[in-house]
């Protein structure tokens, strides 16, 4: 069983706080008073912003009392990481228990630092799917990969943010410039906020990965010098001193003090929630696991078979024969079907594109609508509140269906989300909620930030588009040769179910 409403709380230490404990706290006092008018019910709210995305981290560091459980595959090291870090080791020093569990690949090159913070006695820090060699650099870890690569290429590729049990944020963003549009190139991304009973289940995830036996001590693989995170804390300090005028901690600030923005946290949407997540022994598994046995397959059951409509947002989409023939069935029985996926140009990994690619014209010709986000979006300055930063790529995993439900996450729509790694999201029943992720498909359909695809007469594809104010129909797949030299290799060496 992967996630599901009513799962049992164990009572060990590190176990999901009770709800006595929770309401104790100023956030968890906050999260009972805004949902005592839906007893029974969740509060959602997205988050498309990256700059408000970062900035509700922050602050939620800032207003932690008891706990902060934060989970995440990928983590750079950049303005926005490095801040984070400072606020986490305050918030230890206010006693604070901190735990982050981090997908090992991420910690190549990072483990001292990560052993400096696990120093700290109210910091613990984990690795998943750890290896015991090749930690010095991704070359070294790829080298020392190959002999266990079956095992090695399955990665946790959850992120989840949980505040003293009451408040949680789970979606797409790692850690890093990129996703809190701090980066030259930066992602379009999404977050669901959740208060009320889905946040319990999602602590009960974070839970079982804790506890599980690929989750270890980052102590295991890098020595921990005695109070090596007050070097850290210090140097992080130095660090900020120097770059408190950069532009983007100025634009912060102003943030923070421009009440006209609105809040961090928009409206609150209330309804029904799941959360739902892959076994945490999925990366140790033989073989291919039963569909059933997946965050995807419980997703499906628990979806069912759309009525009018299903959206399908997906950085990397790559349906499958099985996935095609689903989606065909959909869409040429009536059922309105839309994919947005990165294009080509946009992709940061051309090889998923390539096995893409050969489904294309299936699809089309059932009826489903393509858009492949550009990378050269053409939306003016919005400060990365919402889409269309000027160089972006789509990084967003997210179901529309029907007009009341919706899915946020971290799984694309992928063999590789549904197969190899494990994921975590959380499925929600909310009309506002759905009205709002509606607006942002809306938004993403505009000729100045994709291309629809579409099908000529004679069978060959155009990309429909808009630059600089001029209607464009173009025959040729925009990307450069290299680009389209990694999607050919794709399917020349059959790497789909990879991917």
């Amino acid at each position: 069983m992967s996630g599901c409403a009513g799962a049992p709380v164990p009572r060990e230490h590190g176990a999901p706080l009770p709800p006595a404990e929770v309401e104790t706290t100023w956030l968890g006092q906050w999260a009972a008073l805004s949902a005592a008018p839906h007893a029974a019910q969740s509060g959602f709210a997205l988050l498309t912003s990256g700059q408000d995305a970062f900035s509700l981290r922050m602050l939620l560091s800032e207003q932690a009392d008891r706990r902060l459980d934060i989970q995440t595959y990928l983590m750079g090291d950049g303005l926005t990481t490095r801040m984070l870090l400072l606020r986490l080791l305050e918030a230890a020093e206010r006693g604070v228990t901190i735990r982050l569990l981090i997908d090992d690949l991420a910690t190549v090159g990072q483990g001292e630092r990560l052993a400096a913070l696990s120093s700290h006695p109210n910091i613990e820090v984990r690795v998943y799917n750890a290896l015991a060699i090749g930690r010095s650099s991704l070359t070294a870890r790829v080298l020392a990969s190959l002999p266990v690569a079956t095992r090695q290429q399955r990665r946790m590729h959850n992120k989840l943010w949980i505040t003293d049990g009451a408040l949680a944020i789970v979606g797409g963003r790692n850690l890093g410039d990129e996703y809190y549009s701090a980066s030259e190139r930066n992602l379009t991304d999404l977050d669901l906020v959740t208060v009320g009973p889905v946040v319990p289940q999602l602590s009960m995830s974070f839970y079982l990965y804790w506890n599980h036996g690929l989750a270890q001590p980052i102590e295991r693989y890098h020595r921990v010098r005695g109070e090596a995170w007050r070097e850290l804390r210090a140097s992080l300090s130095d660090w900020f001193l120097e770059h408190a005028d950069s532009p983007y901690f100025t634009h912060l600030r102003q943030r923070y003090a421009d009440a006209d923005q609105g809040p961090l946290i928009g409206r609150l949407h209330w309804g029904e929630g799941v959360a739902l997540w892959d076994p945490p022994g999925k990366p140790a598994w033989r073989g291919r696991p039963p569909l059933r046995r997946t965050m995807a397959g419980e997703l499906m059951a628990a979806v069912g078979r759309p009525i009018e409509r299903l959206a399908v947002i997906s950085a990397y989409f790559v349906p499958g024969k099985v996935g095609t023939r689903l989606i065909r069935e959909l869409a040429e029985s009536g059922v309105d079907v839309e994919v947005f996926t990165n294009s080509l140009e946009a992709s940061d990994v051309p090889f998923a594109h390539g096995a893409y690619q050969p489904y294309r014209g299936t699809l089309l010709e059932s009826g489903v609508a393509l858009y492949e986000m550009r990378p050269d979006q053409e939306l003016g300055q919005t400060n990365g509140r919402g889409v269309g930063s000027s160089t972006s790529a789509l990084h967003i995993k997210a179901l529309a269906i029907d007009d009341d439900r919706l899915f946020v996450g971290s799984a694309n729509a992928d063999p590789r989300s549904v197969w190899w790694n494990t994921e975590v999201g959380v499925l929600a029943r909310s009309e506002g909620l759905a009205a709002e992720l509606d607006a942002l498909i809306e938004l993403g359909k505009r000729p100045t930030l994709s291309y629809r695809v579409e099908r000529e007469p004679d069978g060959r594809l155009a990309w429909v588009t808009e630059r600089g104010g001029e209607n464009l129909r173009l025959s040729r797949e925009p990307g450069d040769l290299w680009r389209h030299l990694g999607a050919w290799l794709t399917r020349l060496m059959g790497l789909e179910p990879w991917l």
